[in-house]
C-alpha cells in the first residue's frame, strides 16, 4: 500500500499499489513547466510512503503522515472505492455532522449526477 498527503482535506490518502500505479501513471502525464501541476506531482509523490501493516495488523505511518492528519490514538479508516482516507477521528465526525447539516439547510449544489441518485 502506499500513502501520501490529502492536497484538500487534513487526512491521508492510503493506495493499494495497483491503485497507485494508475495514479503514478496519470501524475507522469502532467508537466513539469506548469507550476500548478508541478506542485500537486511534488505534494503527492513527494510525500508517498509505502505502507506495511506490522505482526498486529497496525499500519506503520512516519511522522509527516501523521502530523498532516493530526492522528492520534482515535482514527477513521474511509473507503473510498479505490483508496481509503484516514482522519483523525473527532475531525471527521465534526466534519460529518457539518456536511449533513449543510445538505438539510440545502447549502450544498444538487449537481445532475446528484438529482439522479436515489438512496
Amino acid at each position: 500500500m502506499i500513502c501520501t498527503l490529502h492536497t484538500e482535506s487534513p487526512c491521508l490518502l492510503l493506495y493499494p499499489l495497483p491503485e497507485w500505479q494508475d495514479l503514478e501513471v496519470t501524475l507522469s502525464r502532467l508537466s513539469d513547466m506548469n507550476k500548478s501541476e508541478r506542485l500537486i506531482k511534488r505534494i503527492l509523490l513527494g510525500n508517498a510512503t509505502e505502507c506495511f501493516l506490522d505482526k498486529n495488523g497496525r499500519l506503520l505511518l512516519n511522522g509527516v503522515l501523521r502530523q498532516h492528519a493530526n492522528l492520534d490514538k482515535n482514527i477513521m479508516l474511509v473507503g473510498l472505492f479505490n483508496k481509503f482516507e484516514i482522519w483523525n477521528e473527532s475531525v471527521w465526525q465534526a466534519q460529518m455532522q457539518e456536511g449533513i447539516r449543510d445538505i438539510q439547510e440545502g447549502k450544498v449544489e444538487l449537481t445532475e449526477r446528484l438529482q439522479d441518485l436515489s438512496l
